[in-house]
């Protein structure tokens, strides 16, 4: 305010009174959700908020035409990776479709050679860091990668002629064993495809799929990464305790601290139990965020909670992709709500979105959201449930 300067003039041209009051009164009056962001426009912090509030648009509109494709089904007896795929198009905008695997065969029959021995030599062997051994073209482990490669240029074809967004696939659906086949997971090739922004979720998760999709479309142009994670191993550890973040294969490298590792290692899971080529490296240190939705019948529950990746452990007899991190407040209280609220043990990390995004991203989906971070406590935590479970329920018949 200019106090010396300041008149009628300058009064009305710069009033709050219509400019924000009258309009958020209609907006309340109308019931619609919106963000408020209060604070000089050119202020940092304020054009901070309304950055995150743009790339939660950015990513909602994107996702109003993301088609999901199934490789297969979900794995069986695991609830959390389903959910009702009509009522998740009708309010979140995902279309998820159901893609057999000898439609993926078609696309795998039609792959050049030469275009394989490419992207293994051009791309492979110079993007990540890789051991003489496996360079040798006489070897099996160079066939797996080579494999590996064929599978990853299958899955792309299939997912551009579909117009797809994102992918699942199941461990237990790899083509017929008497035809044409994958020999392997498609461990690399759905790393690399997250890395690229395809949505992915392992065991047929296609809410994760999803959700990782427009994780990443919210990261773009943000430094630090973001991954599909799996709650895999406890670390029982007094104050110390964390989670082991790993899957068999898909963690994505866009949050390694290091460049990769290409290797082929035995994989003892699924169908096809054989060796598999795949990306090895430990995440970046540093605080994040994780996510997930699941189906609660009545409504989508958004689940959100505050991390901190530590410094990873050597897993010499385990090969893979891995993150270990506390989450907030603290591994017993963090990982209680989590359970409470029904969390899956599938997520969508990022170390650059924060809580602020998924706010806004609930807001203008209209689901429910519950955050845990550095000041939850278990008893406010269930009290917030059993208060969600009335207020979704009078919302829902109001509507």
């Amino acid at each position: 305010i200019p106090y010396e300067t300041m008149d009628m003039d300058f009064m009305n041209l710069n009033q709050s009174a219509h400019g924000d009051r009258e309009y958020a009164h209609i907006l309340s009056r109308m019931r619609k959700p919106r963000k408020t962001v209060i604070g000089y426009w050119k202020d940092e912090k304020t054009q901070q908020h309304i950055a995150v509030w743009e790339r939660v648009c950015a990513a909602w509109a994107d996702a109003q035409d993301c088609l999901i494709l199934r490789f297969g089904d979900q794995m069986n007896n695991v609830a959390v990776t389903d959910g009702d795929k009509v009522a998740a198009e009708q309010v979140l905008g995902y279309h998820v479709d159901y893609c057999p695997f000898s439609t993926v065969m078609q696309y795998f029959d039609k792959v050049n050679d030469a275009d394989v021995t490419a992207l293994v030599h051009d791309v492979y062997f110079k993007q990540y860091t890789v051991k003489d051994e496996l360079k040798d073209e006489s070897s099996l482990a160079y066939k797996k990668i080579w494999n590996a490669a064929k599978a990853e240029l299958t899955l792309r074809l299939v997912l551009e002629a579909f117009g797809a967004k994102g992918f699942t696939t199941n461990f237990d659906d790899l083509g017929q064993t008497d035809g044409s086949h994958f020999d392997q997971i498609p461990g690399l090739a759905s790393q690399r495809l997250m890395a690229d922004g395809y949505g992915f979720g392992a065991e047929g998760d296609w809410k994760s799929a999803a959700l990782y999709r427009t994780v990443w479309v919210m990261n773009q142009g943000l430094p630090t990464g973001c991954s599909f994670l799996e709650d895999y191993t406890l670390n029982f550890n007094g104050e110390n305790s964390s989670i082991l973040q790993a899957h068999m294969l898909e963690v994505c490298p866009l949050i390694a601290a290091k460049k990769p590792r290409l290797e082929v290692h035995f994989l003892g899971i699924g169908i096809r139990k054989s060796q598999t080529a795949r990306l090895v490296f430990t995440s970046k240190v540093g605080k994040g965020c994780t996510a997930t939705v699941v189906d609660l019948g009545n409504r989508f529950r958004l689940i959100v909670n505050d991390v901190e990746c530590i410094e990873p452990k050597l897993l010499p007899k385990l090969p893979v992709a891995s993150a270990l991190w506390k989450p907030m407040p603290n591994f017993e209280i963090g990982a209680g709500a989590w359970i409470l609220a029904g969390g899956t043990h599938h997520s969508c990390f990022s170390y650059d979105l924060t809580a602020e995004y998924w706010e806004d991203y609930a807001e203008i989906s209209g689901i429910e959201m519950v955050h845990i971070n550095k000041d939850t406590t278990i008893s406010e935590f269930k009290k917030e449930l059993r208060m969600n479970e009335v207020y979704y329920m009078l919302n829902k018949a109001l509507c």
